[in-house]
């Protein structure tokens, strides 16, 4: 017991690095300020929501920029719901399928907004791969591509980067996370792989971070 309470106070008074960058995000309120600032934004713009989980995201953005908006959303509850919230709005399209560097059928862990590729899975989904659909779908430019994919987010943008689709991304925000074997070796490759053709504009460590393609 009188181990346990130590420790308890040692986490209270002395936070792990993690930690101290969630808590520098929430003062940022990050949420509401960075994840939503993309002045180049408008009613023209192409924007993919990888990950949509209730749509609150989509929602806001559309609301300051009037933009054409790609949700995809995996999870069958998940997406029955967003296409219901955005029922009448033609510009929000919501597909019920995940992105990822290959197109199959996987099975998802259904977490709600943790609910990954990469912790086992309960639930069959479809996947497919970006740079098809996006030939399938004739789009040339993503002016802002968010990803919150519970570890995915790896092979979207190893994918986007090694077929050269990347220079079609003009924006990236992103969500990195630590569910996949040697995650910190990845990132890094995957940092050194984007600096060639994005600029990193901000970041907060394994929470998000924003990079944009160079001028």
């Amino acid at each position: 017991m009188i181990k346990k309470i130590v420790i308890g106070l040692k986490n209270k008074f002395f936070p792990n690095r993690q930690e101290i960058i969630i808590k520098r995000w929430k003062i940022q309120k990050g949420d509401k300020t960075l994840r939503l600032n993309y002045p180049n934004l408008n009613e023209k713009s192409i924007v993919f929501d990888v990950g949509g989980y209730e749509g609150q995201w989509t929602s806001d953005i559309y609301s300051k920029y009037n933009c054409n908006i790609f949700i995809f959303e995996p999870v069958n509850k998940f997406s029955e719901n967003i296409k219901k919230r955005f029922a009448k709005n033609k510009k929000i399209r919501v597909y019920e399928l995940g992105l990822s560097n290959v197109t199959k059928i996987a099975t998802i862990s259904n977490e709600d907004d943790a609910s990954s590729l990469h912790n086992g899975g309960n639930e069959s989904i479809q996947l497919k791969s970006i740079c098809e659909f996006m030939k399938e779908n004739k789009i040339n430019k993503i002016d802002l591509l968010k990803l919150n994919v519970e570890g995915e987010e790896y092979n979207i943008l190893n994918n986007l980067i090694s077929t050269g689709f990347i220079k079609k991304v003009e924006q990236i925000q992103v969500q990195f996370h630590k569910n996949i074997k040697n995650y910190r070796e990845e990132y890094f490759k995957i940092k050194d792989k984007l600096n060639k053709t994005h600029k990193l504009n901000w970041r907060f460590p394994f929470v998000w971070e924003d990079w944009k393609k160079y001028e």
